[in-house]
């Protein structure tokens, strides 16, 4: 059995399987072909943060699989009220077929997939949004971009920028991080995938300079700068930020056919410009589809794996 927590855990080789297998899946779906991959299968869906994406793109993907999901909020579940996580997950892994949990820490959803009997998959925490990161491979590819595409990251060092290392370093590609001062990624993943880019041949590189960042490269990529649980930091995050929107004069210094992704919501004016967000560049809702078409390619997976 295996869990989907982090791409720390997963091979080049998975990796692109399960984008093989998304891609299989959307074809079909696009075809208007449902197979049954998952029938009579129950999807646990535990949500400590709020989501439109995930909740729609899982529940709607379990059902196009010919299964079911159950959205279980924190004011449904006695974890909200102080059951031990280890607890919550040997029940409720008795009951259901896979689970999707999207909370805060790491820790949480580590310590529940290691009591619980079925695969669990992080639909984001603090540290690592391994489905979102998918989904932006699998726009990629479509779009032309291929594993020797260089990639720029333009803001904070988040969850997501933590999950662009991962996948870069285990894909051998090229990335360049531009960070403000005092918003780098933790050293702690920047070791790992480190660690990894000396195995797969990855090249890292990390600026304060969003200009640098930008220049020559295929991929540029963004994310709101005041991510949940951080709003009262947000007008001081807003100034410490400045100079790093995504707007014309930063896509210019990428190569002409560079495209520009978002993982959403997005805040014009902030972090990208309307007329970036708005441009012919973007590919940001293909990149939202893609959660919905990814994640089925990862749900069946998983389950394959169990049998």
């Amino acid at each position: 059995m295996r869990h989907f927590l982090t791409l720390k855990d997963y091979s080049k080789e998975e990796i692109l399987e399960i984008i093989a297998l998304s891609n299989e899946i959307k074809r079909e779906m696009k075809s208007g072909v449902f197979k049954p991959y998952m029938a009579n299968k129950t999807l646990g869906m535990i949500f400590e943060k709020s989501s439109t994406r995930t909740r729609v793109s899982f529940e709607v993907g379990i059902y196009q699989l010919g299964g079911i999901g159950l959205f279980l909020s924190n004011r449904d579940l006695q974890i909200g009220r102080g059951e031990p996580i280890k607890d919550s997950a040997r029940v409720i892994s008795r009951m259901v077929d896979m689970v999707m949990i999207r909370t805060y820490s790491q820790s949480i959803i580590e310590e529940f997939a290691s009591y619980s009997k079925v695969p669990v998959i992080n639909g984001l925490t603090d540290e690592y949004h391994p489905v979102q990161i998918m989904a932006d491979l699998m726009t990629m590819f479509e779009h032309g971009k291929s594993l020797e595409s260089k990639i720029a990251w333009i803001g904070d060092g988040n969850n997501m920028t933590s999950s662009w290392l991962m996948l870069v370093s285990k894909l051998g590609m090229e990335i360049r991080v531009a960070t403000p001062k005092g918003y780098e990624v933790p050293q702690n993943i920047i070791d790992d995938a480190m660690n990894f880019a000396n195995e797969s041949g990855a090249k890292i590189i990390f600026t304060n300079d969003p200009k640098e960042a930008a220049t020559k490269a295929d991929v540029i990529n963004t994310d709101t700068w005041v991510s949940m649980g951080q709003d009262e930091e947000k007008e001081r995050r807003k100034r410490d930020f400045k100079g790093f929107i995504v707007d014309s004069s930063i896509m210019k210094l990428a190569n002409k056919d560079a495209i520009f992704m978002h993982c959403l919501p997005a805040y014009r004016g902030d972090e990208v410009s309307e007329e970036v967000l708005e441009g012919s560049q973007s590919v940001v809702f293909d990149e939202a589809e893609n959660r919905l078409h990814v994640q089925k390619g990862i749900m069946v997976w998983l389950d394959r794996k169990r049998d």
